[in-house]
């Protein structure tokens, strides 16, 4: 907010007309019209007596602190996209400096016009644009310091983006360290260092793990969508959702096991009894392949730990415990084949 917005703001909040508020600081009302419309600033000795008349402090009046709205970040950066379609690059960049020099406090703003003039002299090419390096730099290395986690990350990327381009991945590395470990962007990027530095096992390593990951992710979240169905009552969603699980396991080569296994609860919900013994055989067979996904050549570059005999044989058990309980597969106790299978020799 300039501060002509300023003025008319608290002006207004004190129900003073610009005459009122001409006559207590002795000036004319035709002087503090154009403060409000920009046309001319205040001097500056003027400064204090207007913070006091308006009961506001210095730094609310010059907007050192006030931070932009959302609609009025949205408009600068509309303002700044026309401005670089219809002006030369470097006229453009120097009213961007000076709406930066005005809103020294505002990150999203920093962030956003930096972004979108780094990216405008990449895409258009511009003469001598190597030059604006340091500058889009320190913009982005401000907004590092920020409290918003989203806008660290968000600089942090930019960085990471722009070393890359420079071939500079010792420095785009240093910045992956803004993201979280969690946050798989973080790996992303650096298995696209790996690759770009050479690194090529580490590179493979890197994206496998992301895909291993995401597996996981997606099949519990599908899971959570399937329980939803359940609670619902929707069960044609619900075999979508069980057939979505099967494929996803199937696509990612988790193994028989898993394939098998995701058609099992809603089997035994719907008392299939055909399917769910043909299913718990199916299970009971593959348990011995359970860590089958460790031979995938999706794979190959992961470091997982051996699936012990005696692990194999505890899932097994495991297992014949679940099949045996009388609440979810009473319904079979009559099944010759499910005893058999529940009750191996």
């Amino acid at each position: 907010m300039t501060i002509g917005k300023v003025i008319r703001k608290y002006r207004k909040l004190r129900n003073m007309t610009q005459e009122e508020m001409a006559g207590r600081l002795g000036v004319t009302a035709p002087a503090v019209n154009k403060w409000e419309n920009e046309v001319s600033y205040p001097d500056i000795m003027m400064l204090a007596p207007i913070a006091r008349l308006l009961g506001i402090s210095l730094d609310t009046l010059l907007a050192f602190h006030e931070e932009l709205t959302m609609e009025e970040i949205t408009g600068l950066v509309s303002e700044a996209d026309r401005r670089l379609k219809e002006e030369p690059y470097g006229e453009a960049l120097r009213w961007a400096k000076e709406k930066l020099e005005q809103y020294p406090n505002c990150e999203l703003l920093i962030l956003n016009v930096a972004a979108i003039f780094d990216a405008w002299r990449t895409m258009e090419d511009i003469p001598d644009g190597d030059q604006y390096d340091g500058y889009f730099c320190s913009l982005y290395c401000r907004v590092l310091d920020s409290a918003d986690e989203a806008l660290r990350v968000k600089a942090a990327d930019m960085l990471v983006s722009f070393y890359m381009r420079k071939k500079q991945y010792d420095k785009a590395e240093k910045y992956l360290d803004y993201f979280s470990i969690q946050n798989p962007e973080r790996k992303r990027k650096q298995a696209q260092i790996y690759a770009e530095t050479g690194r090529i096992k580490e590179a493979y390593k890197a994206y496998e793990e992301l895909v291993f990951t995401d597996y996981q992710r997606t099949s519990m979240e599908l899971q959570g969508i399937y329980m939803l169905a359940i609670w619902e009552n929707d069960r044609k969603k619900a075999h979508m959702i069980a057939d979505k699980q099967k494929e996803l396991a199937k696509c990612f080569e988790m193994g028989k096991y898993y394939e098998i296994s995701s058609g099992l609860d809603l089997a035994t919900l719907e008392k299939d009894g055909d399917l769910v013994v043909a299913l718990a055989k199916e299970m009971l067979s593959c348990v011995a392949q359970i860590g089958a996904f460790r031979k995938s050549p999706l794979y190959e570059h992961m470091d997982f730990k051996e699936v012990s005999g005696e692990f194999v044989g505890e899932l097994k058990e495991n297992l014949l415990k679940c099949f045996r309980d009388e609440e979810s597969y009473g319904f079979l106790k009559d099944d010759e084949r499910w005893q058999r299978l529940i009750n191996p020799l």
